[in-house]
């Protein structure tokens, strides 16, 4: 309580109405979660030497850690990420633009991407050189090796992080969908096979086989929170379980956190993912950031991210002019990483299980048999481990450096479409634990039936249809009806497919469907009788 209430400060004593903000209500529950629960209790005090008062910037956020992340007088920096060499340096792909510009922060659609390096992950980063035009960047290496910078418009390509760079457009396919609000701000996830996952601005979910070919959007909808907001700034991520989503309502200054084991279905925790004020000192001090926008994630070996960077701003975006003292920066906020899990149980966890064995994995610095506070576990669902509730541990045992916790199975809230199970507790030193548990009965790489949009063969009355599967195992045959307006239009059968193959299908329809009827569309897959997807098509 006493870290939000100082979260809320810059609030408080901020900004007028002039910053165009709105307070978003939280719903009521929120206030019952305990830590560990919110995304933003993941964030800890930054890293950095200088401390240094004589810089730009409102008096929010002076003194500040100027070596941490990249910041220079004459130069407003704004979104960017991280990669890291065999060598241990790392590489930031930033963008930014001369401070002293003509339309000050304005000025952002003719940033530049820069290419910066540091010996800390916290930084502090050095421009090494430049690659090319453009805003908001992203980067993220292919299977081959190849690194690809992504800008708003098109990316950069080269052989490593040294280049040469040369510019290309990504193209689409919409597969016959609206686009979820435009094509910008994307954010990309490897998966497993070394395809691509892409999320858009507006929360489309899209899948390239190799990171550069065509992306396909699955999506008819988005798969953001249904809540009100004005989002913006997706990053999105997968580690050795589970996809992650964080999704910025840049109007309300909340962030939401959003979890998936397909990158497809996702589930929204409680809490807010990040709000102004979490740059945090190891002293306590706050830099009062007026914005934090553009998150991005750096990874560890296995996939859990260990760091977010910020573009921050200590103005409203407008207020920064040229040659003033307001500028942006971006900066780096580590995360603690959580505990490596796997639930024991064979069988499919119900509330008539008795008991829960969750494996803790030993890694360096953490020794699961020693550094617990076992008492205060807790594991199930997210929806009663948040809230302080779930499962309670009533043994363990010592199974090589791991510690087995043996869970009473009351009380664990988990039901059949739960995928990763939340434990939350703290270590003998006060420290926060967390981490989500694989389930060996879960198929992590299930298959993603999607259909394009049906063609309608007035000639011979049948639909056409394309099914691809867009999932990381073959599909089970599946029959599938086409509907409109409550009524089935055609019926068929599709068969096994391997991921990404494609079967098209002639369905036999009895009636001539009506333009308006085909005006909007709706395909549902049917897997062993039960209903597994539905695709609302709209052309």
């Amino acid at each position: 309580m006493k870290r939000l209430f100082m979260l809320s400060l810059a609030v408080a004593f901020g900004w007028g109405a002039r910053a165009q903000v709105t307070e978003r209500e939280r719903p009521s529950d929120w206030k019952y979660l305990v830590e560990g629960a919110r995304f933003m209790d993941r964030l800890q005090p930054m890293k950095g030497e200088v401390l240094s008062a004589d810089v730009w910037g409102a008096d929010s956020v002076r003194p500040r850690l100027v070596d941490n992340g990249i910041e220079l007088a004459g130069t407003s920096f704004w979104g960017g990420n991280i990669l890291r060499e065999p060598d241990g340096k790392y590489h930031l792909f930033v963008c930014g633009w001369p401070e002293n510009s003509p339309k000050g922060h304005m000025f952002w659609p003719n940033s530049t991407v820069y290419h910066a390096v540091g010996e800390r992950l916290e930084g502090p980063y050095t421009v090494r050189d430049t690659i090319g035009k453009g805003h908001n960047p992203e980067a993220f290496r292919l299977a081959d090796g190849r690194v690809v910078v992504y800008v708003i418009d098109g990316y950069y390509i080269a052989p490593s992080v040294k280049g040469p760079w040369q510019y290309r457009r990504f193209t689409f396919n919409t597969r016959n969908r609206n686009i979820v609000e435009g094509l910008s701000n994307l954010t990309f996830a490897r998966r497993p096979d070394g395809s691509y996952l892409m999320v858009c601005r507006g929360g489309g979910v899209w899948i390239s086989r190799d990171g550069l070919a065509p992306y396909e959007q699955l999506s008819d909808r988005s798969v953001y929170p249904p809540v009100e907001g004005r989002f913006e700034d997706p990053v999105v991520w997968r580690d050795s379980l589970q996809y992650h989503l964080i999704v910025n309502d840049w109007l309300g200054r909340i962030a939401y956190y959003q979890r998936s084991k397909d990158g497809l279905h996702w589930v929204t925790e409680q809490g807010e993912a990040y709000v102004p004020g979490v740059s945090v000192h190891p002293d306590g001090r706050v830099e009062h950031w007026f914005k934090y926008e553009r998150p991005k994630v750096f990874q560890d070996e296995s996939g859990r991210a260990v760091q977010m960077n910020f573009a921050v701003i200590d103005t409203i975006k407008w207020e920064d002019q040229p040659n003033d003292n307001h500028s942006s920066k971006n900066i780096c906020i580590p995360l603690n990483p959580g505990l490596r899990l796997e639930v024991l149980n064979k069988e499919p966890i119900t509330a008539g299980t008795k008991a829960i064995e969750v494996r803790i994995r030993a890694e360096q610095g953490f020794n699961p048999q020693k550094d617990i506070d076992v008492r205060s576990l807790r594991f199930g669902s997210f929806t009663e481990v948040n809230f302080g509730r779930g499962s309670k541990v009533v043994r363990t045992r010592k199974e090589g450096k791991d510690l087995i916790a043996v869970f009473d199975g009351a009380g664990s809230g988990i039901g059949p479409d739960e995928f990763a199970p939340k434990l939350l507790g703290r270590g003998k030193k006060g420290g926060l634990l967390y981490g989500y548990a694989s389930l060996p009965y879960v198929d992590y790489r299930p298959a993603m039936l999607s259909a394009a949009y049906p063609m309608y063969d007035k000639e011979r009355q049948a639909l056409i249809l394309e099914v691809k599967n867009y999932g990381l195992s073959a599909s089970r045959p599946s029959r599938v009806a086409v509907q409109a307006d409550g009524r089935t239009l055609a019926e068929g059968e599709v068969g096994k497919l391997l991921p990404y193959g494609v079967q098209e299908l002639r369905m036999k329809t009895a009636f001539a469907p009506t333009a308006k009827e085909l005006s909007t569309l709706t395909v549902v897959f049917y897997t062993d009788g039960q209903e597994v997807r539905r695709d609302i098509l709209r052309y």
